[in-house]
C-alpha cells in the first residue's frame, strides 16, 4: 500500500477509443493493492489487475482534464480522462510501481484465494499428470523408457525431473549429448504417436561451431531413429531462419551437419526469434488502436506488421511435423536456439494437429488465463523454479476453475460423430489467415455484434438437444401405446374366437397392414409460409418409412398415420 498515493478519484471519464463522437462514461476510479477499479454511473465495474498492465502513459493536459492511457498484456486498452492533473500524476506514479513487482511472492497468485481447502487445492494440482499423459500416448514401451538421469536436475535445470528417452540410450550417452547442446537441453520425447510408432522430440541447438562434433549426441539421434521401427530415417527441424543459424556458428553454436549424423534429413523452417515477434505484435497493436482508419489503411498496416506471416510460419512448421509422422511414418527432432519459444510452439501445435485429445477441454486448458495472475500454473520458467517457489502449497491451480466452467469453452460446432483420431490438415494459403477480432479487440464491445454468433449457435444447440429429447420421449410413448393395443387385440382374440368375416379381424388386419398416406398429403402448411413451398421435399424419403407415427419438431412438419 506504500505505493498508493490516491485511492479514489471522482468524475473520471472512460473514453470509447473507437467512438467517432468521443463517447464516454463518467464514474469513480479506485486504486487498491491489487486492482484498478472503475465504476461508471450505471454501476458497471471495470477491473484491471495491476500485473496485467504492460504500459502506462500520461498525456498532455487538455481542457477536459488529464488523459491516462493504460495498455494491458491481454490486449485491453483503457483511456481515462482525470479532472485534476495532480490526481492523474499520483495514479500514474502508483501504477508504474504496482505493475512491476520485483519478486514472485508479490504476484497476485500468492494472495488470491478461491475459497478452497487444502485437499481441494491438492486435487486441483493433480488434475494434470505428466506421467498419466505419457501413459495415454503408450509410453513407456519396448522402444521408449522413463529416465532418471535428470532426477536431481543435475544434467539440465530447465528440464523436468522425469524425461522419456530411447530405451537403447544409456546414461553416458545422455550426459555426453547434454554437454554438446545449448543450456544442456539434450533431445527428449515430447509426443509419441502410438499407431505410427513415430515421435516428436525437442532439444536446443548443438554447440557445433564450424566443425565440432559429439559422438554421444550422434548416438542419441541414432537411438531416436531406431526407436521408430516403421522408418529408418528421421527429420531434424531447425525452426530458425538459415541465416540466423549460420550466424550462431561464429559463436560456437549452429546446427547439425548431415555428414556426421546417420539417417537424418535436415530442414529449416524460418520462424523469426522472440524479439522480431514482439516488435511485430507491437506494430499490430498500434494499427488496432488507431482511430478512424480506412479499410485499405487497416489492411496495409496489418500487412506491414508481419504478424500474420509469423503465424503462418509457425503453422507451416507444425503441418510439416504432422505430415512427416502421418505420411512418412518418420520421427522428428525440433529445436531453435535454446529450445524454448519456437520449439515449444511448433511441437505443441504439431501434437494438436495429430491428436484429437488436445482439442478437448482437458487437453487444451489454457487460453486467456495465462495472463490471469490468479493461479500458479504458469509462474516460473521450469519445474525446478516452481518447486523452489512451492507453488502447490502457496497458490491454486487453474484446472478446476476451467473444468467448473466448461460450457464457456465448448465448441458450438463440435460433432460427436467426428473421427476419434482425425488429423487436422489446415490450408495455409495466405488469404485463409484472418485477423482475430475476438482476441485483439475482445474488450472493445462497440466493434462486436450486439449478440455473439457463438452464443446464438450454443442456444440453438441447446434447443435442438431439447427437441431431440422430446422426440425420444414421444417415440417411447408411441411404442408403449402400440404395445398396449397389440396386447389388447391378442387378449380379445383368445377370449372370443374370431370368424374370418368378424369385424374384429378386419380391424386387426387393418392395424397390421396400414400404410402411410402419400407424402404430399401429410405435409401441413406452416403458418406464414407459402402453400406451394417445397422446401421440405428433401425429407420425403424420410417420412415415407413405415414406422410408428412421429412428430418431427426438428424438420418443422407433422407426419400422421391412420
Amino acid at each position: 500500500m506504500e505505493h498508493i498515493r490516491t485511492t479514489k478519484v471522482e468524475q473520471v471519464k472512460l473514453l470509447d477509443r473507437f467512438s467517432t463522437s468521443n463517447k464516454s462514461l463518467t464514474g469513480t476510479l479506485y486504486l487498491t493493492a491489487t486492482h484498478l477499479l472503475f465504476i461508471d454511473s450505471h454501476q458497471k465495474e471495470t477491473w484491471i489487475l495491476h500485473h496485467h498492465i504492460a504500459s502506462v502513459e500520461k498525456l498532455a493536459l487538455t481542457t477536459s482534464g488529464c488523459p491516462l492511457v493504460i495498455q494491458c498484456k491481454n490486449f485491453r486498452i483503457v483511456h481515462f480522462i482525470v479532472p485534476r492533473e495532480r490526481d492523474c500524476h499520483d495514479i500514474y506514479n502508483s501504477l508504474l510501481q504496482l505493475s512491476k513487482q520485483a519478486k514472485y511472492e508479490d504476484l497476485y497468485a500468492f494472495s488470491y484465494n478461491p475459497k478452497q481447502n487444502d485437499s481441494e487445492r491438492l486435487r486441483g494440482w493433480q488434475l494434470i499428470d505428466l506421467a498419466e499423459e505419457y501413459k495415454r500416448m503408450g509410453v513407456p514401451n519396448s522402444n521408449w523408457q522413463l529416465s532418471d538421469a535428470n532426477r536431481e536436475y543435475k544434467i539440465c535445470e530447465t528440464y523436468p525431473r522425469e524425461l522419456y528417452v530411447p530405451r537403447i540410450a544409456s546414461k553416458p550417452i545422455i550426459v555426453g549429448s547434454s554437454k554438446f547442446r545449448s543450456k544442456g537441453r539434450f533431445p527428449v520425447l515430447s509426443y509419441y504417436h502410438h499407431n505410427k510408432e513415430a515421435a516428436i522430440c525437442r532439444c536446443s541447438q548443438p554447440l557445433s561451431g564450424f566443425s565440432a562434433r559429439c559422438l554421444e549426441d550422434e548416438h542419441l539421434l541414432q537411438a531416436i531413429s531406431k526407436a521408430n521401427p516403421a522408418n529408418h530415417y528421421m527429420y531434424v527441424v531447425d525452426t530458425r531462419p538459415k541465416l540466423n543459424a549460420m550466424a550462431n556458428r561464429a559463436a560456437g553454436k549452429g546446427y547439425e551437419n548431415e555428414d556426421n549424423y546417420s539417417n537424418i534429413r535436415f530442414q529449416f523452417v524460418g520462424i523469426e526469434n522472440i524479439h522480431v515477434m514482439r516488435s511485430s505484435l507491437q506494430k499490430l497493436l498500434e494499427v488496432n488502436g488507431t482511430k478512424g482508419l480506412s479499410v485499405s489503411d487497416f489492411y496495409s498496416g496489418l500487412e506491414s506488421s508481419g504478424w500474420l506471416r509469423h503465424i503462418k510460419a509457425v503453422m507451416d512448421a507444425a503441418i510439416f511435423l504432422a505430415k512427416a509422422i502421418m505420411v512418412e511414418n518418420a520421427s522428428v527432432l525440433v529445436h531453435c536456439s535454446d529450445g524454448w519459444d519456437r520449439t515449444s510452439q511448433v511441437c505443441s501445435l504439431g501434437s494438436l494437429l495429430l491428436d484429437s485429445y488436445y482439442r478437448t477441454i482437458k487437453g487444451f486448458m489454457i487460453h486467456e488465463h495465462i495472463h490471469s495472475c490468479q493461479f500458479g500454473n504458469f509462474l516460473g520458467n521450469c519445474q525446478k523454479e516452481r518447486e523452489e517457489l512451492k507453488l502447490k502449497e502457496k497458490t491454486y491451480s487453474l484446472w478446476p476453475f476451467l473444468l467448473d466452467d466448461q460450457t464457456k469453452y465448448l465448441n458450438p460446432l463440435y460433432s460427436s460423430k467426428s473421427q476419434k483420431f482425425a488429423v487436422l490438415e489446415p490450408n495455409t494459403v495466405s488469404f485463409n489467415f484472418k485477423f482475430w477480432r475476438n482476441m485483439y479487440h475482445q474488450f472493445d464491445r462497440t466493434l462486436h455484434p450486439r449478440e455473439s454468433v457463438c452464443n446464438i449457435i450454443m442456444n440453438m444447440n441447446e434447443q435442438n438437444k431439447q427437441l431431440e429429447k422430446d422426440i425420444k420421449d414421444l417415440e417411447s410413448k408411441i411404442n408403449k401405446r402400440k404395445s398396449e393395443q397389440i396386447d389388447g387385440v391378442l387378449t380379445k382374440e383368445l377370449l372370443h374366437p374370431v370368424h374370418p368375416e368378424s369385424p374384429i379381424l378386419k380391424t386387426s388386419l387393418c392395424f397390421k397392414e396400414q400404410t402411410l398416406l402419400p407424402v404430399h398429403d401429410t405435409l401441413r402448411t406452416i403458418e406464414g409460409s407459402n402453400p406451394v413451398d417445397n422446401r421440405y421435399s428433401e425429407y420425403a424419403e424420410e417420412f415415407s418409412k413405415s414406422e410408428p407415427a412421429v412428430v418431427s419438431l426438428e424438420y418443422g412438419v407433422a407426419r400422421m398415420t391412420c
